[in-house]
């Protein structure tokens, strides 16, 4: 029974959904077809084991991984390299920072598979060809900018990429450098003053 103060009724209406309906139905395969005419997307990764390689600290790995490992556990359980350290395991601490084509990065933010090959340089790929400790591995230690050492590999890492791009970096472009790497032991100043003292370093050629 139609009401005049709404103006439809319910038969009108079932005509209207069904034409809709209708309408719809008739426009699938033309979506079908533009899909199928549609570029291919990238290849579709997992949910098993993925074979991949990533440089790390100068070596190419082979690796193969679920593609929901990130970084961080590629590097400390597959690759072995413990330098980068599991703290937060959410990108608030900065402890796990390396360096991804030269960028400073939380690796466990990162998906291991993002770093498929791309370079990664971790503390100890800062060492010399001979094993000799970079500048900022003796400045950290000149100006005893660590203690208890979990976020010491995080702050060389964001210091080094400081220095990649600023070779004389003044004392507050080192704390804005440092910024995510959280220190419970306080020693943001010494941190300061080893990253200034690593860049003077440098730039004499030592």
């Amino acid at each position: 029974m139609s009401d005049p103060g709404r103006g439809f009724d319910r038969r009108s209406f079932l005509k209207g959904a069904a034409s809709v309906a209708v309408g719809g139905a008739a426009a699938i395969p033309a979506a079908a077809a533009a899909m199928q005419d549609a570029p291919a997307g990238p290849p579709i990764l997992g949910p098993g084991p993925v074979d991949f390689s990533v440089k790390v600290d100068g070596k190419a790995r082979a690796l193969r991984l679920e593609p929901r490992a990130t970084l961080l556990e590629a590097l400390r359980g597959a690759c072995g390299v413990t330098g980068p350290k599991e703290v937060c395991d959410r990108g608030a601490c900065g402890s796990c920072t390396v360096l991804l084509d030269g960028a400073a990065v939380p690796s466990c933010m990162v998906l291991a598979l993002d770093a498929a090959d791309r370079e990664v340089i971790t503390v100890a790929g800062l060492l010399g060809p001979s094993g000799e400790p970079h500048a900022l591995h003796e400045a950290f230690v000149r100006n005893d900018a660590l203690q208890c050492g979990f976020c010491t590999p995080g702050m060389v890492m964001s210091c080094a990429a400081l220095l990649g791009r600023n070779p004389d970096p003044s004392p507050d472009e080192v704390r804005d450098a440092v910024a995510g790497n959280l220190c419970r032991c306080g020693t943001y100043p010494r941190v300061v003053s080893a990253c200034r003292d690593a860049a003077a370093a440098l730039r004499k050629g030592r």
